[in-house]
């Protein structure tokens, strides 16, 4: 279970008639303008080589970002294929080859895969976002192939695969300088008697926060931070590619990409690892035993989905099928609890939530669960995600006492020691 603060907004699928309206040529009043682009062109960014790197979209004569609120690999691989791949190895986050442009064109994609083109997909809007320029989405591309015909050797161009920093050094020192605080700052790394020098800010993210800050021994990561906010600009690299799963106890556990004097992808200079660290944070732990034993199977027509299909609860397939067609769903009820030290709240403002008339309630968040469901091969087959109809305290252990109720408009959050209850006669608690 994953949780996204971004606010809810109607998407938008632009057609390929409405894209030739949009040419280039028509909308090039801009100086940097390109009239041979057409509108939509996309580019990779900040990577070691042409198959990695930032997603960057061409509109009205300007380049701009794409956020990775809900950026998946169903995203990647059709901006792979549209750059001449067969496809994606990931979808990379949280800006790992650099900041986003000035301008963000981008925000909440939600394609299906068979789409030709990222703005055949839905999303919020051009230029609609609540991004900041350190949530660039980005791709890895399968690597064209190529053939040396007189040796017959095939080579591709496949990246050095990562490993664990542990493989390269067995002492490692690690400090926060240049916040306001101790518990935040650029994270400054020593290996052995070396000079002090900083990781780079290619793939760091909460995960790899929330490892610097356990071996700081500075409890929760609270952000994580990948530009030079803290300074830092002038220091040596001294770590690229920093990947945590967040379990770890030392970055040592973690895997890298490169060790000492080494080039950082991205914007170089300026992508420099930070964090910022919490004595209190909210850890939100969903119950696997109610969800299995409340699964079950359920077929319903598409007249009696229409609320659903207006909080995009269902696959693509219904929105093109008569309304007496029938859509099979898994059902099933999760019950989240928040084991923190903290309240759980929604990011966006109160005034900014959302009224749903057809199921009569506010979006505090767009996506609160995320579903996935993989084959005995690790492949995943089905995906679904559900904002947040409600987040309030259902069930109360430990003499914590409910704070957030949702009716009559109120506050919405789930406390610490309490547990948010979706059962799965709810619509849009299914897959």
């Amino acid at each position: 279970t994953s949780t996204t603060t971004s606010t809810t907004k109607p998407r938008v699928t632009t057609t390929p008639l409405m894209l030739r309206q949009e040419s280039s040529e028509s909308n090039c009043i801009l100086e940097n303008c390109d009239p041979s682009l057409e509108d939509g062109t996309i580019r990779l960014t900040g990577g070691r080589d042409g198959t990695e790197g930032n997603v960057e979209i061409y509109h009205q004569g300007v380049w701009g970002g794409v956020c990775d609120d809900e950026w998946d690999t169903l995203e990647a691989n059709i901006a792979c294929k549209t750059l001449g791949f067969s496809g994606a190895l990931a979808a990379t986050h949280g800006s790992r080859y650099g900041n986003t442009p000035e301008t963000i064109w981008m925000d909440s994609m939600y394609c299906y895969g068979t789409e030709d083109s990222l703005q055949n997909c839905r999303f919020d809007g051009w230029g609609i976002h609540d991004c900041q320029r350190t949530e660039a989405a980005g791709v890895q591309c399968k690597p064209l192939h190529q053939y040396k015909e007189t040796r017959r050797i095939k080579t591709t161009t496949t990246s050095k695969p990562k490993q664990p920093l542990s493989y390269v050094a067995q002492n490692m020192k690690i400090r926060l300088k240049g916040g306001r605080s101790s518990n935040e700052g650029r994270l400054e790394i020593r290996f052995g008697n070396n000079d002090w020098g900083v990781a780079c800010g290619d793939g760091w993210g909460i995960r790899e926060a929330i490892v610097a800050c356990k071996q700081l021994g500075l409890y929760y990561a609270s952000s994580a931070v990948n530009s030079d906010f803290f300074g830092g600009g002038n220091m040596p690299r001294v770590v690229s590619g920093l990947s945590c799963n967040g379990n770890e106890r030392s970055l040592l556990e973690c895997d890298h990409d490169d060790a000492g004097d080494l080039f950082c992808p991205g914007e170089g200079m300026h992508d420099i690892a930070g964090v910022v660290c919490t004595e209190r944070q909210a850890d939100l732990q969903p119950d696997l035993m109610q969800l299995m034993t409340s699964a079950y199977l359920e077929d319903k027509t598409i007249f009696q989905l229409q609320c659903a299909m207006e909080e995009n609860c269902l696959a693509s397939q219904a929105y093109v099928e008569r309304h007496d067609s029938y859509r099979r769903l898994l059902r099933f009820t999760t019950a989240i609890e928040n084991v923190g030290s903290a309240d759980f709240r929604p990011f966006i403002p109160k005034s900014a939530w959302e009224w749903h008339a057809c199921h009569k309630h506010y979006h505090s968040m767009e996506t609160f669960s995320h579903f996935e469901i993989f084959d005995m091969h690790g492949r995943r087959m089905v995906e679904g995600h559900k904002a947040s109809f409600c987040l309030e305290d259902n069930e109360c252990t430990g003499g914590a006492q409910p704070l957030y109720a949702c009716a009559d408009y109120g506050n919405q959050g789930i406390s610490a020691g309490c547990t948010d209850v979706y059962y799965n006669n709810i619509d849009c608690q299914w897959i």
